[in-house]
């Protein structure tokens, strides 16, 4: 599937040269505050890692950037290759850490427990898993792990809690995943990479529009107007979107709030975190 460039028209459209430029001050000014110099990265062979990975390079220097590569036995060896590509490109030190072991071991004893796992289950197992493993090195490198996870997928909910939706610092946070394909191509994500159908390579043959039951391109402009321009159902359907369409994405949105959220926390004392102690994190610094 091939992904073309955003048209003119489109009001996605980002000015690649600034938004490349804020997104690599924005990692070296995050990752310097907290005293380290390292990232490191899960790096999938999909283009949101990739983008993320090839950022981290500009901002902190290829030999500042560590990537693991983490398949289970059903992943797809293009996703592999496609990640190697991404290391051999950049020159960045990487690491190739299977999680089949210990995914097999917890699907074992969980279905000896309490039964059948299904595939979404399955997959968030794994998700956490990676997640493990990419703390485990970023605290034996010294290192801050950097997200992967973009707009669209916060939005709608299309993340593993405490899995891909797990980092220190996102950069890609605010694009939509059109607009991924749009940053990726200026900073010279390889072409196999924009155009593969995107997944999370939980399962043979998944993804994520597939999963999801619509396209990136037509739910991100939905979404551009609905969230950044705050337009009502009925301009949006006035625009074009199907009712049932709208309703669709806005429930998504709003179910998946919590997972867009630090834990609530019961308010007991005068101050409160995250709710009256909302300092920044380099507070006192």
């Amino acid at each position: 599937m091939e992904t073309p460039p955003l048209v003119r028209k489109s009001p996605l459209l980002l000015n690649e040269e600034h938004v490349t430029q804020v997104l690599t001050v924005f990692l070296q000014e995050e990752l310097y505050r907290t005293g380290l110099t390292k990232a490191v990265i899960g790096l999938s062979g999909g283009v949101d890692s990739a983008l993320s990975t090839y950022l981290a390079a500009r901002a902190l220097g290829s030999e500042n950037v560590h990537v693991l590569l983490m398949p289970y036995r059903t992943s797809s060896p293009e996703s592999i290759d496609d990640a190697e590509a991404v290391v051999n490109d950049l020159g960045i030190a990487s690491e190739r850490f299977s999680i089949t072991a210990a995914a097999d071991a917890l699907f074992a004893e969980t279905e000896r427990s309490i039964g059948p796992i299904d595939k979404t289950r399955r997959g968030n197992i794994m998700a956490r898993l990676r997640m493990i493993a990419l703390y485990d090195r970023s605290q034996a490198l010294g290192a801050l792990v950097i997200g992967t996870s973009n707009k669209t997928e916060s939005l709608l909910g299309y993340t593993t809690i405490f899995g891909d939706n797990a980092s220190a610092i996102n950069p890609l946070g605010d694009l939509y995943k059109t607009q991924v394909w749009q940053i990726g191509r200026y900073v010279g994500v390889p072409e196999r990479i924009l155009n593969k159908p995107p997944s999370a390579d939980l399962w043979p043959g998944q993804t994520d529009e597939g999963e999801l039951g619509i396209s990136y391109r037509e739910v991100d402009e939905l979404l551009f107007y609905m969230i950044d321009r705050r337009e009502h159902d009925a301009k949006l359907e006035a625009r074009g979107f199907q009712a049932a369409f709208i309703r669709s994405i806005r429930e998504k949105i709003q179910q998946a709030q919590y997972k867009r959220r630090p834990p609530l926390v019961a308010k007991i004392s005068s101050r409160t975190i995250n709710v009256d102690f909302r300092y920044p994190r380099d507070w006192g610094t």
